[in-house]
């Protein structure tokens, strides 16, 4: 369950708080100000939900005009893409625009891993470097390969799961 307050901008009227939509056009019809004229503006703001969804909703900047997309891409999308999501709009330079209507169609690379030192290791696991014979693979330097790697690859961590990722 996510919960979202909406602060009017008016300082002489009540704020709330709301579970979707529909919760907020029902309150926010009859918020009046101490003049009593229905209070028009908000600042929305995250105030409880799963960590994700918070990060999901900063990465967002969810204001009064797209929190009801925001509400229904946390219903729809699963952890992969508000991932996705999240690192490109956040730290790809992405706009929301250019994400919002799928997140998997950005060209992004991620990976699920503490360290680049384990990035490191699992590209040369996977043969990137070509095919190391045993002989020789307690000699690689994956701290050096992990600090090549850096160049390329940066590091988020998002609601305690740490990613590394290149941008396209």
């Amino acid at each position: 369950m996510i919960l979202l307050h909406a602060q009017p901008y008016d300082i002489s009227a009540c704020d709330f708080c709301f579970e979707s939509a529909e919760d907020y056009e029902a309150k926010a019809k009859y918020n009046e100000n101490d003049c009593g004229q229905i209070v028009e503006e908000y600042e929305i703001q995250f105030i409880d939900g799963e960590d994700i969804d918070c990060a999901l909703a900063r990465a967002w900047g969810i204001n009064q005009a797209n929190f009801r997309a925001y509400f229904d891409a946390v219903e729809d999308w699963d952890e992969d893409e508000k991932h996705r999501y999240i690192i490109a709009v956040g730290e790809c330079g992405y706009s929301h625009e250019q994400v919002a209507d799928d997140p998997s169609s950005i060209d992004l690379t991620l990976y699920e891993l503490s360290s680049m030192r384990e990035l490191a290791e699992q590209f040369v696991e996977e043969g990137l470097y070509g095919d190391i014979p045993e002989s020789l693979q307690f000699y690689i330097d994956y701290d050096a390969i992990a600090r090549d790697l850096s160049v390329d690859y940066s590091e988020a961590t998002i609601a305690g799961v740490h990613f590394i990722f290149h941008c396209a």
